[in-house]
């Protein structure tokens, strides 16, 4: 759903969107699993300063803290577990802020 309507968004701001959609299905996916704290949520929040496109996913789980593992051997594919890499390739920047309660990973994009 976050990601339906985060590229929605940015669709109707009339900038690209594919890359986007990509990194908030990733980072949404995330907050989702590892993130979720019962009856607390994320938030996704979407803002264009100047060329970029700044996307972050909050959510209320501060003692997890994202990294991105390295790449699996071909001998030994997973399903999961790598798709902060994807954001990494994607995105222009990225990264974390822990926050007292829960914490926000950004990522931003050109426009």
């Amino acid at each position: 759903m976050a990601r339906l309507l985060g590229t929605e968004r940015i669709r109707s701001w009339g900038l690209p969107h594919e890359a986007a959609a990509l990194i908030i299905a990733e980072l949404a996916a995330n907050a989702a699993l590892h993130g979720r704290v019962p009856g607390r949520n994320f938030r996704l929040t979407l803002t264009v300063t100047g060329p970029t496109l700044r996307i972050e996913v909050r959510d209320p789980r501060v003692e997890r803290l994202p990294t991105v593992r390295p790449t699996p051997e071909p001998e030994a594919p997973r399903e999961c577990g790598h798709g902060l890499l994807l954001v990494e390739e994607l995105a222009d920047r990225w990264g974390v802020v822990p926050e007292l309660i829960g914490k926000t990973v950004w990522a931003e994009v050109g426009t």
